[in-house]
């Protein structure tokens, strides 16, 4: 029996399961699966174990028809590249991902410069500064989109319009792209191609079937989500240290946010950025954001930018730390003697609004100085009452308080996400 023993010992060793380094002879070190490396079409239904570390080169994307199912505590780290060598994770329209992470084991998307390692929440070498390191995800679907022209269908922003894996949109607002639960994607953002730069993460079309809640997306250079279109609920998402903008919705978003923050430090630009239907198909859907805590800890940036036919309600909702809390956009016809047009500013100021801001509460000076219109037609800027867009705040049981009992459930985001495990929350 001994000698069995010993022969199988010498199996494992040679087969390199097991090693012994600077240990004694009875304590040895389990070493973990050899890494993965994922670039390319993903045709079938493929699993990415929690035993190794993942790696995504270039565009890696699931195509329809297949199922990325992603273990709890798996990390996934992404090359640095940009434009056609940045890395990004696609799910294709008719694809699905079953990413289903927990509080005490969240799947990670990071990239190939963090020093985290198997069994980890954080590494140790990289902070908020750190973006633009890899790409992001993209999650696509076949729920309604307004985009222009009356398009029902468009191309997400950096793939080429010859890649059919980029295209979104559809007429199915419960269709189902998968699971995404416990994520953090940090350190994102680089140049994807065609100019544009992928955010943390980006829903283009996604229906409501889908399961999205426990989101980070942490330090990344341009926006934390942006929803084109689609109707997909997002519960308990909280945003970081981003470039450009913390929530973005586009192409007629009608889906709901509830239980959101978003945190501003640094070069920034909007807490939320709003708009609406860009074609004349699909432009009944109105947004709703309830629950969330926007905040600037600098000073920079802005709390909300609503633009562009933006129609929905923001509700129970925390701002602090800025010195401009809401933009309202005006857009006039100029050649029709400055007549207004449909747009952020009309909907908030009409008798039976489109666009809705109540029962929130803003550290400001007071409520009038809450909101702000403002034009790109300088010279209809006579046709802006700023005393309906105050009425629009003040009537609405919105408050003004340095503090508040409204806004996210922060408990929602400690012990998992890199801002909670990294003192930043």
């Amino acid at each position: 029996m001994k000698n069995i023993s010993k022969i199988l010992l010498l199996m494992l060793i040679t087969a390199g399961v097991i090693s012994f380094t600077g240990c004694k002879d009875e304590d040895p070190i389990v070493t973990p699966s050899i890494d993965e490396e994922h670039t390319g079409a993903i045709t079938a239904d493929q699993t990415w174990s929690a035993d190794k570390i993942h790696y995504l080169k270039g565009r890696c994307w699931v195509e329809a028809g297949a199922t990325l199912t992603i273990e709890k505590g798996t990390i996934i780290k992404g090359r640095t590249g940009t434009e056609a060598n940045a890395s990004a994770l696609i799910i294709a329209r008719g694809a699905k991902i079953n990413a289903a992470g927990t509080a005490d084991e969240p799947i990670i998307f990071t990239t190939e410069l963090d020093n985290i390692n198997l069994g980890q929440k954080t590494g140790s070498n990289l902070t908020e500064t750190d973006i633009e390191k890899w790409g992001g995800l993209i999650i696509l679907g076949k729920a309604k989109i307004s985009a222009e022209n009356g398009d029902v269908e468009a191309q997400i922003e950096g793939i080429p319009a010859t890649e059919t894996y980029g295209t979104f949109g559809g007429t199915d607002d419960a269709d189902n792209s998968g699971t995404l639960t416990y994520v953090s994607l940090r350190h994102g953002g680089a140049l994807i191609g065609d100019g544009n730069e992928i955010n943390g993460l980006t829903l283009g079309g996604v229906g409501n079937g889908t399961t999205i809640n426990h989101i980070e997306i942490a330090a990344t250079l341009d926006d934390g989500i942006e929803c084109f279109g689609g109707s997909v609920n997002v519960n308990n998402i909280i945003i970081s240290y981003q470039g450009d903008d913390g929530v973005d919705l586009d192409m007629n978003y009608s889906g709901t946010f509830n239980n959101f923050m978003v945190i501003h430090g640094g070069d920034t630009d909007e807490g939320l950025e709003i708009d609406g239907p860009e074609g004349t198909t699909y432009t009944t859907g109105l947004f709703t954001l309830k629950n969330g805590t926007i905040i600037s800890r600098d000073g920079s940036g802005s709390a909300a930018d609503l633009k562009s036919k933006a129609q929905g309600t923001i509700e129970d909702c925390f701002f602090t730390g800025y010195t401009k809390y809401i933009k309202v956009r005006a857009n006039f016809d100029e050649a029709n003697a400055c007549a207004a047009k449909s747009d952020a500013y009309s909907y908030m100021t009409s008798a039976t609004a489109k666009l809705i801001v109540k029962n929130s509460t803003f550290n400001a000076t007071a409520l009038t100085d809450v909101a702000n219109a403002y034009t790109a037609v300088t010279a209809c800027a006579g046709g802006i009452d700023e005393a309906l867009l105050d009425a629009a705040i003040t009537s609405n049981g919105n408050t003004i308080e340095s503090s508040s009992s409204q806004g996210a459930d922060q408990t929602q985001f400690t012990s998992w996400t890199w801002i909670s495990v990294n003192g930043k929350l």
